[in-house]
């Protein structure tokens, strides 16, 4: 029997043209399934040929047989038919007959193979990194989402280093070729069954599964910075790149991937300090929820006005006068709890606060020493000295920032000293360079803070229109009694008189330090000695000008 008429008269119409459902009548009998009739549709829709051997009895007879012995009316369901390479997928519908014969039932498929094709394909791009082709943030979850069953598994964000500054430097090209580069590096550290991804912009993550012990994953971690401290060579240049990796692992997290995800990534910023591959604790995560509480009440206490200076006297070591004054940032909150600036300025950095932090202390200073000009009647004799952070050098245009302050206060250039870290010079060296020859345009005097802890550059403090070399209170501290620490404090002395520059010494905590600084040619000198930060009334106190005014 080829076709059932009763049965037949389901269409679907696509657009002016019926077509038939595929379809079967199966029937029962003396406890036997057997397909009693199926539609041409049916033949020619991958289902087969011969009654005899219908793939609907061979795989879906146990569920037809069930929903024989049910009082079901109808069910719906997916159905995936065929080989790997040569799969369909049909949307399945067993309803009772209309006769009065229970143990009949009429199968119609509806072969949705194009849709979910399409669907996947859709998802591949998705969760594709188009630029290397590794499976980018979601795909890498979709990945590890499928291997939560296990608990011996690992995670690792492989974080590039200074990979924005090739991207300026070189093009963006470079760097895209640069990543491609790494990935392939990276892809010959793993396993066949371990999954590198892009995670995002110069971040890639691996899942690795655990044999043995976790050690694993830091072994890893040393394949992958060996692997990749070897130079690349892009066009004409010759490019090394270093890495922070952090670990996470999966029997640590119960239920979310991309909670995984994040702790290795917050582990990869404790190995950016730590200089070594570091582990998820629970402390990192800690860590980054107070960062973030503060950050916003940071923000807050900035938009507010809640922030002070507190201003350090520097003292001429030769004539013990106060020249100089230092502002620094204090934050006191709305509940009296004070944060201490190695707690919040680094916060400030991470987030851009800086700017907005950097550009208040700049015109707040400037008033302060304005008013201290008008209580004096007339120039008080000192100057202002206020640092620039690198990320601010970076992300501002600091001289006409410096301009308006100076503009709005009566001040001139000469009373203001812009004191920058050597970090700042090595992080993007021409746009610190102009920033720092359009801030000595407006008269300013220029001071390298820290002086011999970072990337000291004798080529920068030749080109650069450095005024004062700042040695930092590490060399200073102590210095009397470690020979060494003389020895570095008399080569930056040294260096410091054949630039034609003067000096400040940071730290100076007794008047035995002090001296011997003054007699080794050290110019200036701040410290508890000298005083502890004041406030603004203290600080002009100071001064002795109190008459004058």
């Amino acid at each position: 029997m080829d076709t059932l008429p009763i049965i037949w008269n389901e269409l679907v119409t696509r657009g002016l043209e019926l077509v038939p459902i595929p379809a079967a009548l199966l029937c029962r009998s003396d406890g036997t399934l057997s397909l009693l009739a199926a539609n041409h549709a049916y033949r020619l829709s991958h289902l087969g040929s011969n009654a005899d051997h219908a793939p609907v009895i061979a795989d879906l007879g146990d569920l037809v047989e069930s929903f024989l012995d049910g009082d079901q009316v109808r069910t719906d369901f997916d159905w995936t038919f065929g080989s790997t390479v040569d799969c369909r997928y049909y949307r399945v519908t067993i309803a009772r007959s209309s006769t009065a014969v229970d143990d009949r039932c009429i199968t119609t498929f509806v072969d949705h193979t194009s849709q979910v094709q399409a669907e996947r394909s859709v998802r591949r791009e998705m969760t594709t990194d188009s630029l290397t082709g590794l499976p980018n943030r979601e795909g890498f979850e979709d990945i590890v989402e499928r291997t939560r069953h296990r608990d011996n598994y690992a995670v690792l964000a492989i974080d590039l280093e200074r990979f924005g500054r090739l991207n300026s430097c070189l093009g963006t090209l470079a760097g895209d070729e640069l990543l491609i580069t790494v990935a392939r590096r990276l892809k010959g550290t793993l396993r066949a069954r371990d999954t590198l991804a892009r995670l995002q912009g110069d971040q890639f993550g691996i899942l690795m599964g655990l044999d043995v012990s976790r050690t694993e994953a830091h072994e890893l971690a040393r394949r992958i910075r060996e692997t990749l401290a070897t130079p690349f060579r892009l066009t004409t240049y010759e490019i090394s790149v270093d890495c922070s990796v952090g670990i996470a692992y999966g029997a640590d997290v119960a239920d979310d991937v991309s909670e995984l995800v994040r702790h290795a990534q917050f582990a990869v910023k404790r190995a950016k300090v730590s200089g070594r591959s570091e582990t998820y604790t629970p402390e990192d995560f800690a860590v980054a929820r107070d960062a973030f509480a503060m950050e916003t009440a940071l923000r807050r206490a900035i938009e507010n006005g809640q922030l002070q200076l507190a201003y350090q006297p520097i003292c001429d070591l030769a004539t013990n006068r106060v020249v100089s004054f230092e502002a620094l940032a204090r934050w006191t909150d709305d509940v009296g709890r004070d944060y201490a600036p190695a707690d919040f300025i680094p916060v400030a950095e991470e987030s851009g606060l800086i700017v907005a932090l950097g550009r208040w202390a700049i015109a707040a200073a400037a008033r302060t020493l304005a008013a201290w000009d008008a209580a004096a009647g007339g120039d008080c004799g000192v100057k202002m000295a206020v640092n620039l952070s690198a990320i601010q050098l970076q992300r501002d245009d600091i001289a006409p920032v410096v301009e308006a302050a100076l503009a709005a206060t009566g001040l001139t250039g000469e009373r203001f000293t812009l004191e920058l870290t050597e970090s700042a010079l090595v992080s993007d060296p021409d746009r610190i360079a102009s920033a720092m020859h359009a801030l000595k345009a407006l008269g300013t005097t220029l001071a390298l803070d820290d002086f011999g802890t970072g990337y000291s550059n004798l080529a920068y403090l030749q080109q650069l229109p450095i005024d004062v070399l700042k040695i930092d209170r590490s060399f200073v501290t102590d210095m009397l009694a470690d020979r060494d620490k003389v020895a570095i404090v008399r080569a930056i002395l040294s260096l410091a008189q054949a630039l034609g520059m003067k000096t400040t010494a940071e730290g100076i905590e007794t008047n035995e330090l002090a001296q011997t600084l003054a007699a080794l040619g050290c110019t200036y000198g701040q410290g508890y000695f000298i005083a502890r930060p004041l406030d603004s009334d203290a600080a002009f106190a100071m001064l002795g000008l109190g008459e004058r005014a």
